[in-house]
């Protein structure tokens, strides 16, 4: 089993052993007066910042792995090593988007239940069916936030595969042989890692619109 999906199985489980905490946890913040939209918001923004982290991260390792098949001679080992750090720093950053994703889906299941229930504690019909079309309006908005995340999130694991392969491979064959015979891997990466970045520019963006559609609606 790859390190990368070692890791994300670990956040699974630990997001599984901390989601009994939740109901606990929003109930103390709104006592505070920060509620469930509130930290929705604030998890939607985090997520953006993660995902901005990430582009970084896979750049980096794009420039290195960029700069290392370009071997003209030298010191091959640091190299390597350098590529090797990015490759785990990349990880850590997709881990980090995902993590963060599951805050905002775990939230934002929270807050639309709650709404849901509150709706037929309404004596106005009027208000009712206000607060019932307000409420599926920002469901359908956040539907479609979720799936531009979780699309950008989808196209990480390709790349963390490839760079993984490539570090790998590097690890016992470091020389000049062993680079050439990563070139032809390459031009597949950097497509991979442009089609990631799209998809992630797009999720940044539908996160900022969402964000701006929910300050509005506060």
């Amino acid at each position: 089993m790859k390190k990368q999906t070692l890791l994300s199985a670990s956040l699974l489980a630990l997001t599984v052993a901390l989601s009994g905490c939740q109901s606990a946890y929003y109930s103390a913040m709104e006592k505070v007066g920060i509620h469930k939209r509130d930290i929705l918001i604030d998890r939607v923004e985090e997520t953006k910042d993660s995902q901005q982290e990430s582009q970084q991260e896979f750049q980096s390792a794009l420039e290195r792995l960029t700069t290392l098949i370009n071997y003209q001679g030298g010191e091959l080992q640091a190299a390597y090593e350098q590529l090797n750090d990015d490759y785990e720093s990349s990880l850590a950053a997709a881990n980090e988007v995902s993590a963060n994703i599951n805050k905002v889906e775990e939230v934002a299941e929270a807050l639309f239940a709650e709404w849901s229930d509150e709706l037929a504690q309404y004596k106005s019909a009027t208000l009712k069916r206000a607060s019932s079309k307000k409420l599926n309006a920002t469901q359908r908005q956040f539907n479609q936030l979720l799936r531009s995340m979780r699309s950008a999130e989808s196209k990480m694991e390709p790349v963390l595969s490839s760079l993984n392969d490539n570090v790998l491979y590097l690890k016992h064959n470091l020389n000049a042989q062993a680079v050439s015979a990563i070139k032809g891997e390459f031009t597949n990466l950097k497509r991979d890692i442009q089609v990631l970045m799209d998809d992630m520019n797009k999720s940044i963006a539908d996160s900022n619109k969402f964000i701006e559609q929910m300050n509005k609606a506060g």
